[in-house]
């Protein structure tokens, strides 16, 4: 909505008007913008010092624009000495000889009401006030007497306030006044040998300052020039070369802007001469807040010396109260405190973000590095650490490393800084750990880590600081959270609360309900440092023997990892997806080859209680320590619709968003057709019809003001006086101020046509009532309608997105302009998709090859996969090698010949949009050709291979192994036991929880195994067939092959 309430409110650019300014021809507009439209009739001025240089140059300019000038020269020297009426009188005269109106006056500065009452006795008011009179006395500080002194602050700084307090009556009566003081270059940065006018210069700046601020809600405006330029007081220091260059006419267009009653500036300091105008502003380092709870000294002082002048974050206070905001913020919000190693207020306000990403090899490594698989035949360990099993997961305790990996990283690199944390990993201790798993952690993520301070405990003389650190995937959904405490050796002693003392997470003073004992590897800690955690304590036998060990020692956060996955064995039967949290303190050190002891509590079905010893020293080494279960497993967030890789209709994009509050052309049009409605006769003033073309979308509006009341209609007119062609998005910038009309204009963004002057009417809609718009944006969210009309709508967005057979046609399309591909690949590929079903083949065994939907008796090679992996696929989005690996890609029969595809790398992409703007132009959703759809839906061939095998087992069918083994078709979701404990073996439908093993594979596979096609061993180790259980056992599937040969 805000864009909404800005709308025309804003169309009228603060300079000028929006409209016209966007419509206007360059030349027109370099003369809107001269000082030639600038003027000051009526107006009453006086010029101090006007008898030479600057003063001279401004009296004559503001003459010539029409103001009544009074021309004040004391006609002294360039030191203040001696007087004369000729200056002034000269300059009088050439302002009259001119054709301009002027009167003399001869007064000191320092007698302001004489010259004040100059003005009113010839032209009885005041309007301007330009105070520019002065004299030098330089002087090293040294030698400088006090009438030096006392000289140069009467003339520049007393002289300024008596003619500006003179005026100043006047000018608060009638509501309007200028005044611009002149300052100096020397008063603004100080220069050698000049004290005295440096003060004075500085001081009239504050004098300038207060003025702005007690004359701004009296319409008196005052600003202050520091300018260069040619002059008695710069002719003595100055080359003549440097003099000619800077001469009092490039400074006066300035002031004259600045008295002129168009201009709105106040309080504005302007350094100028020669051509160049700039604005200063003060400018302050954000400084830093020492703890006022507490004395802080000058070694403190010099500690934060860097960090109190660093400007990097400057800020610009522009008044009293920006100036005192950081120490009455100080007052009112006390510091945290802290000290040279903890700054807890920066680091309350601080974020700190890195990124880190990791995979499935990541996932393995780090399972192998906290114990897992040590039986490699242990199928419920097997899946942490094998990637192609088809149940692979990850270990929720793996939820701490990606964070922590990311911050050991940027330490490696020496780019770590924790928010206010001032000290080095000597200092360190981790004491506590918390992990949360917002859900099952996904085999591969890039992830952002933001850290926070939660905590900081004055544990006097040590601090224990924890960090809260929120793990987010790439779409912004947290995948993990952790809390980092750590205990920081001398790093307290400010005063601050101690914390928390009482133990939690203790354990019931009775038996532990389960107890798990795994002995480490001798050279565990080099396994598990290879997951990230590179600290040399955990493998330099010198390095530890410095820190007081005598050898290596293992991890904490590898001791973590053991703790987690023994109560995961022990109280969610090794289902990983059930962990939520882990909660520990760190006691004491483990050693490579320590036998570790975890014993666990029961709280309740999700909450355990543990603690975990070494076994030979009888030490704890983890305790206070809690895991927690999920009663259900959480679900994956629902995945994004997938991008479409191909051009899409922007169109059918925008009908497909959620209604939008921001406000389209279609508001402004019928906000401005309301205002028609309201404002009879518009069209009888106007005269004008005036046509809008848009792109991005393209749409076409036209108002119709040629006479009458005026209408707003959507399209176009055979003869418009005006048209003007943006972009959609540009014209709503330019509505709600967001861009400038005449950028637009001049960077070739806005195109006018026609009567480009006839554009200047559009100037109407500045009485529009903003409210209008708000109006009809209300409406049309309160509709559901989007951003764009109805009429404007085409297909749903998801059909936009390419399909299997858009990828397909375009191949054929490219074997039509490739002839002779056939002769070279020599090769037949069947394609079987899923999701949905449909089967194509590429058949490039000679001539120029061709495309078909549907089967194929004898491919060279066959891969299967789902539809959307083969879009992602072919679109880039997913690597062929990772659907492989990850067992959703299955390739069989001469999987080398799969290779020659990439003969497809040379094709076009643009065949691919060419069919899909094809299917798109005929309304069709699906691009599968007739043939693909109207094939028939395979039988599962599942039911007759059970049949078959009970027929075998009433024929005397023996096998070695006699145990009960599960069978199971993925595809059709469907189980069977065949029972080979009993005699005659038994085959019944549904799984038995009492199976050595199951074997799962799909349907099409088991009908390769059953009609001889595929043996069993190869479809294995193809990873088409899984086997959970004994594998041994597994091997009595055997019976299977070619029982339908």
């Amino acid at each position: 909505m805000n864009k909404a309430i800005a709308f025309l409110g804003e169309i009228t650019i603060p300079k000028a008007i929006a409209f016209q300014k966007m419509t206007e021809s360059h030349e027109s507009t370099v003369r809107r913008n001269t000082m030639s439209e600038l003027r000051f009739d009526n107006r009453v001025a006086i010029v101090t010092g006007a008898g030479n240089g600057l003063g001279r140059s401004h009296a004559l300019m503001l003459a010539a624009r029409g103001a009544k000038v009074v021309v004040n020269d004391l006609g002294g020297s360039a030191h203040g000495a001696g007087k004369s009426s000729a200056a002034a009188d000269k300059v009088v005269e050439e302002i009259r000889a001119a054709g301009g109106t002027a009167v003399a006056n001869y007064d000191s500065v320092e007698n302001g009401e004489a010259i004040v009452k100059t003005a009113l006795d010839a032209f009885g008011t005041v309007d301007i006030v330009i105070n520019n009179a002065g004299i030098l006395r330089d002087v090293s500080f040294n030698k400088m007497t006090r009438e030096d002194w006392d000289l140069i602050m009467r003339v520049h700084l007393n002289g300024t306030m008596s003619v500006s307090h003179a005026a100043w009556p006047i000018m608060r009566e009638k509501g309007y006044g200028r005044i611009v003081m002149t300052t100096s270059a020397a008063g603004i940065y100080g220069n050698f040998g000049q004290a005295n006018y440096c003060a004075a210069k500085l001081g009239i700046l504050g004098l300038a300052n207060c003025l702005a601020e007690e004359g701004r809600g009296k319409n008196i405006f005052v600003n202050t020039i520091a300018p260069l330029a040619a002059s008695r007081l710069t002719e003595t220091v100055m080359p003549a070369s440097m003099l000619e260059l800077l001469q009092p006419e490039a400074v006066s267009p300035l002031v004259a802007y600045l008295c002129n009653e168009a201009c709105k500036e106040t309080k504005g300091l302007f350094e100028v001469g020669a051509g160049f105008i700039a604005k200063l502003r003060w400018e302050r380092t954000p400084g830093y807040v020492f703890p006022n709870t507490r004395p802080f000294t000058l070694d403190d002082v010099a500690r934060r010396w860097d960090k109190i002048t660093d400007f990097t974050d400057g800020t610009y206070p522009t008044n009293t109260t920006d100036a005192l905001m950081p120490i009455i913020t100080s007052v009112n919000n006390p510091s945290l405190g802290g000290n040279e190693f903890v700054d807890l207020d920066l680091a309350a306000k601080t974020v700190l973000e890195l990124e880190s990403s990791y995979d499935e090899r990541d996932l393995s490594l780090y399972a192998l590095g906290v114990g897992a698989a040590h039986d490699p035949l242990d199928m419920s360990e097997l899946k942490y650490v094998y990637e192609l099993g088809g149940n692979f997961a990850a270990l929720p305790t793996y939820g701490v490393m990606p964070q922590m990996n990311a911050m050991l990283s940027a330490a490696k690199k020496g780019t770590l800084q924790l928010p206010g944390m001032n000290f080095g990993f000597e200092r360190l201790l981790h004491g506590e750990q918390y992990t949360e798993i917002k859900r099952p952690l996904p085999p591969h993520a890039k992830l952002k880590h933001t850290f926070k301070l939660k905590n900081a405990w004055d544990k006097a003389p040590n601090a224990v600081v924890t960090f809260a650190i929120s793990s987010t995937d790439e779409s912004g959904e947290e995948i993990a959270y952790n809390e980092m405490t750590a205990f920081v050796k001398g790093a307290g002693g400010w005063g601050g609360d101690r914390g928390p003392s009482v133990d939690e997470n203790v354990p019931p003073a009775r038996e532990p309900d389960a107890v798990i004992e795994e002995k480490t590897d001798a050279n565990q800690t080099l396994l598990y440092r290879l997951s990230g955690d590179w600290n040399p304590l955990h493998a330099d036998p010198a390095f530890a023997k410095a820190f007081g060990f005598d050898r290596p020692i293992l991890h904490g956060l590898c001791t973590y990892g053991y703790a987690g996955r023994h109560v995961i064995k022990a109280f969610s039967n090794n289902d990983s997806r059930f962990f939520k949290s882990i909660k520990v303190r760190f006691a004491k050190s483990v050693f490579p080859g320590d036998t570790l002891v975890t014993k666990m509590w029961k709280e309740s079905d999700t909450r355990i209680i543990f603690e975990t010893y070494v076994k030979e020293r009888n030490e704890l080494v983890i305790k206070n320590a809690v895991i927690e279960l999920y009663k259900e497993i959480p679900k994956d967030k629902p995945a994004a619709a997938p991008k479409a890789q191909a051009a899409t209709a922007p169109a059918a994009a925008a009908a497909a968003a959620a209604p939008s509050s921001d406000p389209t052309s279609a508001d402004v049009f019928a906000a401005i057709g309301k205002h028609f409605a309201k404002n009879a006769g518009l069209g009888d003033q106007v005269g004008t019809i005036f046509q809008f073309h848009f792109t991005d979308p393209a749409s076409s509006w036209v108002i119709d003001l040629k006479s009458g009341n005026g209408s707003v209609k959507g399209g176009t007119v055979d003869k418009p006086d005006v048209t003007l062609e943006l972009s959609e998005s540009d014209f709503i910038d330019m509505c709600t101020g967001a861009v400038d009309p005449q950028k637009l204009y001049f960077g070739g963004k806005l195109k006018i046509s026609g009567n480009i002057m006839a554009s200047n009417k559009l100037t109407f809609l500045q009485k529009m009532d903003p409210q209008l718009v708000v109006d009809e944006i209300k409406a049309r969210v309160e509709a559901g309608g989007g951003a764009v009309p109805a009429a404007a709508a085409s297909a749903p967005a998801a059909a936009a997105a390419p399909t299997a057979g858009d990828v397909f046609g375009g191949i054929g399309k490219y074997f039509q302009q490739e002839k002779g591909l056939g002769d070279k690949v020599q090769t037949v590929f069947q394609f079987k998709f899923s999701d949905p079903e449909s089967s194509w083949v590429i058949d490039l065994k000679s001539g120029n090859g061709s495309v078909s939907a549907g089967s194929t008796e004898k491919p060279d090679v066959t891969l299967e996969l789902s539809e959307s992996d083969f879009i992602d696929m072919c679109t880039g989005a997913v690597d062929p090698q990772k659907l492989y690996f990850g067992g959703k890609l299955k390739i069989s029969g001469n999987i080398m010949a799969s290779n020659k595809l990439t003969f497809l790398q040379k094709m076009d992409p643009k065949l691919v949009e060419a069919e899909m703007a094809a299917r798109l132009a005929s309304g069709a959703k699906a691009a599968a050709p007739a043939a693909a759809s109207a094939s028939k839906k395979r039988e599962a061939i599942a039911p007759s291979v059970i049949a078959a095998l009970e027929a075998k087992i009433q024929s005397g069918l023996s096998v070695a192994l006699k145990q009960p083994l599960n069978l199971r078709i993925s595809d059709l979701d469907r189980h069977w036991t065949v029972d080979f404990s009993v005699s005659p073996a038994k085959v019944s439908e549904g799984a038995s929880d009492k199976a050595s093993s199951t074997m799962t594979l799909a349907d099409s596979d088991l009908e390769a195994l059953a009609k001889g096609k595929a043996k069993l061993r190869s479809l294995f180790q193809q990873g088409k067939v899984r086997v959970d259980g004994d594998v041994l056992a597994a091997h009595q599937f055997e019976v299977l092959s070619g029982l339908l040969a």
